[in-house]
């Protein structure tokens, strides 16, 4: 069987197993199935018929015309290089059976030669083969490759288009969220803008209870001295229309002295007035020069009065231990004022209640309700104590009562916004509020304000 049937058939074989799904060359595969069959016939009558020239010169034919087409047609171009590798042995030997047709003595000449040319095309086919089948199985890996590359670019594109549906809709729903919270912010600030209010009015009515009877003092002296002089003055006339003058002297001597009294309690009923209208004004957000010695006294005062005008039964004693080295500093005295009112009414809130608790149960030992209230001056910072002997304040609720809208009063009697706004206050100030308390014995809130 010649060699060139025998490649001409592998070289056929290999064209089909070795193009792609995708390449043209799958049209030709019903056409090379019929070429090896061919081929194999061939060789099997090469087989039967030894040696018999005409199928040496068919299978040149087949070999170069195999070659040939392969090369010259573009479907074929995948396999140029395998192509390259085999021509040189077609060529080879299908001039060294020409030669030896032609010539024969000039064959056995060359003829060694030629089997030296033939092997080294042999080596060169088969070199190239290595190489060739090196170059399909990296070109098969780039494809595969490609492949997954592509088919991952796939799946990001088809995941990314997913996340894309995923965010529009999360999207969606987070604007509706959105407005939704927005709405909600809208109404609870509205809220509380008027629970800031009420709670405004009612401390206004505890000071304004408290200044009524605050006031009623001095207007008692006020009213009482002018029926004293309404009556001085008559007696005045007496004396005039008698000519006592000396007499008369007297009696102007005492009305000047009942006016002085009376100029001096028609100002203390002003300074009160004033104070209950600095208190319902909003603030002006500028600092003046303050007493804090006073104002701590007056709203000490203040709220007593008024809890007392609110709760005929309610009774405390108040204590004082004022710095007196303290002079005047920089504050918002109407948001300090306001500060110190929630504190004491918070404590005397808390004494009552717990003297309250304390009658119910018919304790033996006597409870005394006491507030008391301090000022310090310390280095670069003033500090004032409001101290109580109520119930004090859970552990469990210390962290949330600076919260808005905490409270642990019951509903109705507090609008857990007095401690938030203190301290929200005092920290405007740069100052800090802080408690220290012991459940059922004490509750102890300092207020500090740096000063220069």
């Amino acid at each position: 069987m010649p060699g060139e049937l025998i490649l001409a058939f592998f070289l056929v074989r290999y064209f089909r197993k070795s193009v792609p799904e995708t390449s043209p060359l799958k049209k030709w595969d019903k056409l090379l199935l019929q070429a090896m069959y061919v081929i194999a016939v061939l060789a099997l009558l090469d087989l039967v018929v030894f040696k018999n020239n005409v199928i040496d010169w068919i299978a040149h034919f087949i070999l170069l015309g195999s070659i040939g087409i392969a090369y010259l047609h573009p479907d074929f171009r995948f396999f140029r290089n395998t192509i390259i590798a085999v021509l040189p042995f077609a060529i080879v030997s299908f001039l060294t059976d020409v030669i030896g047709l032609i010539d024969t003595p000039f064959f056995r000449r060359i003829d060694n030669y030629l089997d030296i040319i033939l092997f080294c095309t042999i080596a060169w086919m088969i070199a190239m083969f290595i190489i060739v089948n090196k170059q399909r199985k990296a070109l098969e890996k780039e494809r595969q490759k490609r492949e997954i590359e592509e088919e991952q670019h796939r799946f990001i594109a088809a995941r990314r288009a997913e996340l894309e549906t995923m965010v529009a809709a999360r999207t969606s729903q987070l604007l509706e969220q959105k407005e939704e919270l927005e709405h909600a912010l809208h109404e609870l600030r509205e809220t509380q803008v008027q629970l800031i209010q009420k709670e405004k009015m009612a401390s206004l009515g505890e000071l304004t209870a408290g200044i009524a009877h605050e006031i009623q003092n001095p207007l008692n002296f006020v009213n009482n001295f002018s029926e004293v002089n309404k009556e001085l003055l008559e007696e005045m006339d007496h004396e005039i229309a008698k000519g006592n003058l000396d007499e008369v002297k007297e009696i102007i001597k005492d009305i000047k002295e009942n006016e002085i009294k009376i100029s001096q309690h028609g100002k203390r009923a002003d300074a009160i007035v004033k104070g209950m209208l600095q208190h319902s004004r909003l603030s002006s957000g500028k600092k003046e020069p303050t007493d804090i010695n006073a104002l701590a006294d007056e709203y000490l005062r203040l709220s007593y009065h008024g809890l007392r005008a609110k709760d005929k039964s309610f009774n405390a004693t108040f204590k004082t231990d004022f710095d007196g080295s303290i002079k005047e500093i920089e504050v918002i005295g109407q948001d300090i004022g306001r500060v110190l009112l929630n504190l004491i009414n918070n404590a005397f809130y808390s004494v009552n209640e717990k003297k309250k608790a304390k009658d119910q149960l018919q304790e033996g030992e006597k409870y005394e309700p006491t507030v008391y209230v301090a000022t310090k001056k310390m280095e670069r910072k003033i500090q004032i104590c409001v101290r109580d002997n109520g119930n004090g304040i859970s552990q469990k609720v210390l962290d949330k009562i600076y919260q808005p809208f905490f409270t642990t009063k019951p509903a109705g009697q507090g609008t857990g916004l007095g401690l938030s706004l203190s301290y929200e206050i005092l920290k405007a100030h740069g100052g800090e509020l802080r408690v220290e308390t012991r459940e059922g014995e004490f509750a102890e809130f300092i207020m500090e304000l740096p000063f220069t």
